[in-house]
């Protein structure tokens, strides 16, 4: 007797169901798909105990016709295929035309379903995949599908769930997804009878996202809009300061499907370099358009896995976009000083200086200073000369006024009460007072003021930026205070020092500078390792290194930079075949980068040491004149912005 057994209908269903359908969320996710690709607007999701006893979905979609009810049900029977030459270029999120069949199979279904030609509409009923009944209902036009007692005929499958709680949140995941993948369907999702998400469905991703990801969220974002090489990239990402604890609120869309994908994590977070704290992730809600058929989604059964045809034009695509976006974002020179949006955030991202000539003017002076020479460790220092200040005294109003170049002040005159009354309020006042009256009337004419002027740095040839930089002073010896252009900035001066002495490091330091090995080293590598070693050899010779490749498909390592002697140098090099496989702009290795930035830690400016006022302000300048000094080299931000408008507010001067 043969040992091969052909199974039954029922026990095939139920193995293909258990591949789409593996939990609520499988269903939510299938049926959701379904009613967006039916062009629904709006959309409501409702759940009881995690989805395990009931699920309804209900849209306005197109709705299905009556003759095509029973055949919806039906293994591999779909609207969005025809033919084999479909699957290139799969332009819908539903089309293998399982969904129905496998959610029928294992659980009891009900289908109300009516498009707008049709008088009345079609209800069908499923039991175990079976069909039970098939009639006319009246309803609205498009589809409610109702999932009760979902895997009661699979037992082995339904002790596999987890607790209600933990498969609600799955499915309110889901549902979050695709909301920010369709910001135009308003969507609402409801558990437990208690109303979670609601979507306005105006089409502005902004909206979507504050519904779904919260105020908080939504008010720490950068918008990004890119194109390059065929691949557009829109959406939001996270200032540097907003940074998260783990990836979860990474979110990316490839034609506005929910995928997840290696390369686009890879490439977002290398645009973050140096802006964001070790152990810290960036967030975003980044949408991928390309070509359909630049793109495999048939990858696997929940769809969420993709392949690239050009996986490099990806990459470079949404790190060039990340970094557009944050070269944008420097509050330092562009802050808006609209009342209704003060931004107390931290310093973020940076920009190439956008002239090599920068002027600094005082006054009537104009000094013309090379950008790039204040990158350097001994800058020239610009010194403000100090200017002695005369009082004016003005006694015929009864008041005296103490002017400078830049400020009056009225003070009024304490020294000749006009009655006991206000006599005995002065005398109050000067004991409760920490300011006393007198103070104020003592004359300063010979006083020197050390306080420099206003200086105004014009970043651009074209004079359309300035910065007016007033010096106020240092707090701790390690914050430098100042205010530029109304607003207050508090800089880390050992960050700053830190980031600029980092960057000289990395344009100076020469890797080339190599050294022969006494022993050549035999490199502990993967085939395919191998493989990328070799076709890309000449990428390694640019950092110093030099193979032997031998006969028996192994590489020998000859030569080596001579910074690096000291480190585990297969482990460099299998870093670079790591940072080349991932297609990143910046192949070099990671120690290398981690050995300037421990130099530069050690020769930058400490927090509490001494420095004189010269040094400060040219600390300053160099912050505002280099763009790539907004955080340090371990993500740690140079400093803090409050405008002017923030702190009358926090001082109820406005309400």
């Amino acid at each position: 007797m043969g040992k091969i057994n052909v199974l039954d209908k029922n026990v095939s269903e139920l193995i293909a169901a258990g591949e789409v359908v593996e939990r609520p969320l499988s269903v939510v996710k299938e049926l959701l798909e379904n009613a967006i690709d039916a062009d629904a607007t709006a959309i409501t999701v409702e759940i009881k105990r995690g989805g395990i006893d009931f699920i309804r979905i209900t849209d306005n979609g197109t709705g299905i016709e009556a003759t095509d009810v029973p055949v919806a049900f039906l293994r591999h029977a779909t609207s969005k295929l025809k033919n084999q030459s479909d699957l290139e270029s799969i332009s819908t999120l539903g089309f293998r035309g399982e969904a129905l069949a496998s959610i029928a199979s294992v659980s009891r279904l009900e289908m109300i379903t009516k498009t707008k030609n049709d008088e009345f509409g079609t209800r069908i009923e499923f039991e175990g995949g079976t069909q039970k009944d098939l009639s006319k209902a009246g309803c609205p036009n498009g589809t409610t599908i109702i999932v009760r007692n979902l895997f009661y005929n699979v037992p082995a499958r339904l002790k596999f769930l987890k607790k209600d709680s933990t498969e609600s949140g799955a499915v309110q995941n889901i549902v979050e997804k695709l909301a920010l993948s369709h910001p135009e369907i308003s969507f609402r999702f409801i558990k437990d009878n208690k109303s979670v998400i609601h979507t306005a469905g105006d089409g502005k991703l902004l909206s979507a996202i504050y519904a779904v990801m919260g105020k908080d969220f939504a008010k720490n974002l950068i918008e990004v809009g890119y194109s390059y090489n065929g691949v557009e990239v829109s959406g939001y990402i996270s200032k540097p300061e907003a940074a998260q604890n783990n990836r979860k609120m990474q979110n990316f869309f490839v034609n506005n499907r929910y995928v997840r994908s290696g390369t686009c994590i890879a490439a977002l977070e290398e645009g973050y370099k140096n802006s964001i704290m070790v152990s810290k992730f960036p967030a975003c809600v980044l949408k991928l358009n390309m070509a359909f058929n630049t793109v495999d989604v048939n990858v696997h059964p929940a769809k969420t896995e993709v392949r690239f045809v050009n996986e490099k034009s990806v990459y470079e695509c949404v790190y060039f976009a990340v970094k557009t976006a944050l070269t944008k974002e420097d509050i330092l020179i562009s802050q808006n000083n609209d009342k209704n949006t003060s931004n107390p955030n931290l310093l973020s991202s940076f920009r190439e200086t956008p002239a090599t000539q920068t002027k600094i003017q005082n006054g009537g002076n104009v000094i013309r200073i090379n950008a790039d020479s204040l990158s350097n460790k001994g800058s020239m220092v610009f010194r403000a000369p100090q200017v002695k200040l005369k009082d004016e005294t003005e006694k015929n109003t009864g008041e005296s006024s103490v002017k400078n170049n830049s400020f009056t002040h009225n003070l009024t005159d304490y020294s000749e009460p006009k009655s006991e009354a206000e006599q005995k309020e002065k005398s109050n006042l000067d004991e409760f007072s920490f300011i006393n009256a007198k103070a104020f009337e003592k004359k300063r004419s010979d006083e020197i003021n050390t306080e420099p002027p206003t200086i105004t740095i014009e970043v651009d040839d074209d004079n359309t930026e300035t910065i007016d930089i007033k010096m106020i002073g240092e707090v701790f010896k390690t914050y430098i205070l100042f205010e530029a252009n109304d607003t207050f900035v508090m800089i880390d001066k050992h960050a700053a020092h830190e980031r600029i002495l980092f960057e000289e490091l990395k344009k100076n330091t020469d890797l080339k500078q190599s050294q022969v090995l006494l022993v050549p080293l035999t490199l502990n590598i993967t085939a395919v390792e191998y493989d990328t070693l070799k076709n890309n050899s000449e990428i390694f010779t640019q950092f110093g290194f030099r193979f032997e490749f031998t006969a028996d498909d192994k590489a020998l390592l000859l030569e080596a930079p001579l910074i690096l002697h000291s480190y585990d140098l297969g482990e460099i090099v299998q870093n670079i075949i790591k940072n080349i496989s991932e297609n990143k702009m910046d192949l070099t290795p990671d120690v290398f980068e981690n050995l300037l930035h421990s130099m530069a830690c050690r020769s930058a400016i400490k927090a509490g040491a001494d420095n004189t006022l010269e040094e400060l302000e040219t600390l300053v300048r160099q912050v505002y004149l280099d763009k790539k000094i907004r955080h340090c080299p371990h993500g740690r931000p140079v400093g803090i912005v409050m405008s002017k408008y923030e702190i009358d507010k926090k001082f109820g001067r406005i309400v």
